[in-house]
């Protein structure tokens, strides 16, 4: 299970700035458990929007975002509602962000972080990955996430070490930030390439204390 908390309304509302109109998607999988995700956060989220002045066009839920033949089966009944509204806010983990995106041309907007819990996920065969950095970047670079991505996992730009698109750590992997440039240029977002993002705050990886609380239980308790 990959667990998430929602970001601040106010950081929600600075991500669409310029911006009038939103398709809201919510993940029925970890993030409906973790209530950033399913209907109830994406009712939720929808009456912080409009009350903010943001019109919500329309919401939808998918089993697991992280399955881009879902999202494709699902999210694209809604077309019509998609394409007149300026972008879209998925409430799910990075791993559903970086789907969504691949699979629709419109910007995705990550309504959640993803925190770390240490051990293993299990074995994800499509090729999204997410660090569970705590504060998740892929509002800046498309849907594309510069950790996984890029080899030396980079948050401002390339290394310049990059040749015909391919890593120089790695000849057979393609350079991460080419792609989000792609990605940025496709969407008419290349003005994204112009902001900074400050350095990790490792701390932020690690859900908050009440959370591990009920997470690591102390199980001499129930005895």
């Amino acid at each position: 299970m990959i667990v998430s908390q929602q970001k601040p309304i106010d950081e929600i509302l600075k991500m669409l700035e310029g911006e009038k109109t939103v398709f809201v998607v919510g993940c029925n999988g970890c993030a409906e458990v973790c209530e950033t995700g399913g209907e109830k956060a994406c009712v939720e989220l929808k009456q912080k929007l409009e009350a903010s002045g943001i019109k919500v066009v329309g919401c939808t839920t998918v089993d697991f975002m992280c399955n881009k033949l879902l999202d494709s089966l699902k999210i694209l009944r809604h077309k019509e509602k998609i394409d007149f509204a300026d972008s879209i806010i998925a409430l799910t983990c990075g791993v559903g962000v970086q789907a969504v995106s691949s699979v629709i041309d419109k910007y995705v907007h990550p309504a959640n972080n993803t925190i770390y819990l240490g051990g293993f996920q299990g074995t994800w065969p499509s090729q999204e990955r997410c660090a569970e950095c705590g504060e998740c970047v892929l509002d800046l670079t498309g849907g594309i996430c510069p950790i996984t991505n890029c080899s030396k996992s980079l948050l401002n730009g390339s290394c310049g070490g990059a040749k015909n698109g391919k890593c120089e750590i790695d000849k057979e992997l393609d350079c991460g930030w080419e792609k989000i440039y792609n990605r940025l240029k496709k969407l008419n977002k290349l003005e994204n390439l112009q902001k900074f993002t400050k350095l990790r705050d490792y701390s932020k990886m690690f859900p908050k204390t009440e959370l591990r609380k009920s997470m690591f239980y102390d199980v001499e308790q129930e005895k």
